[in-house]
């Protein structure tokens, strides 16, 4: 197996998790979404909100755009905003590797911020979005729990690679 298949994988699993998440989430209340629960973010929705724009940054660097400003983060959206940035985003991240070959996964790229220097390659960045993301999704979980929510969706790797062709099939 390649590096741009095990990638795209990896991505395509991510869109999909976003997408349960967003399905999953969309079942409960403002209020709940905004209650205050100890974690990194005091909210679920604060928590989405920066696990979308944590993707939105690093892929502005995988495709080397560089637009986005992680000191000048936009406000948090509406719920419904948020969401469907996060799944465009996911799916953006999935079409930047689709379109591109092998060798763009290897390439170097230099990270100079306020915060850190790197320069690794593109694989191990989109590396960093999907596990960053699934860290934080592990949270959201965690807060429902706290909150009452006990019906988070199975969204396991395993699970998605062995299903996966239904669930492209069903949506």
């Amino acid at each position: 197996m390649n590096l741009k298949k095990l990638t795209l994988s990896s991505l395509e699993h991510n869109l999909w998790v976003n997408q349960k998440y967003v399905e999953w989430l969309n079942t409960k209340s403002e209020i709940l979404l905004h209650t205050e629960v100890k974690s990194s973010y005091s909210s679920i929705l604060k928590t989405v909100h920066h696990i979308c724009c944590s993707q939105e940054y690093w892929r502005s660097i995988v495709g080397q755009q560089f637009a986005l400003d992680i000191e000048h983060l936009p406000d948090m959206p509406g719920r419904l905003e948020l969401f469907e940035e996060l799944i465009v985003s996911s799916q953006k991240l999935v079409d930047l590797v689709s379109e591109s070959d092998e060798s763009l996964l290897s390439e170097k790229i230099a990270v100079d911020s306020a915060w850190f220097s790197c320069n690794l390659s593109r694989y191990e960045y989109i590396q960093q979005i999907v596990l960053h993301a699934a860290y934080h999704r592990g949270q959201i979980v965690t807060m429902g729990r706290h909150l009452g929510m006990e019906d988070a969706p199975m969204t396991d790797y395993n699970f998605w690679n062995i299903y996966k062709d239904r669930f492209r099939h069903v949506g």
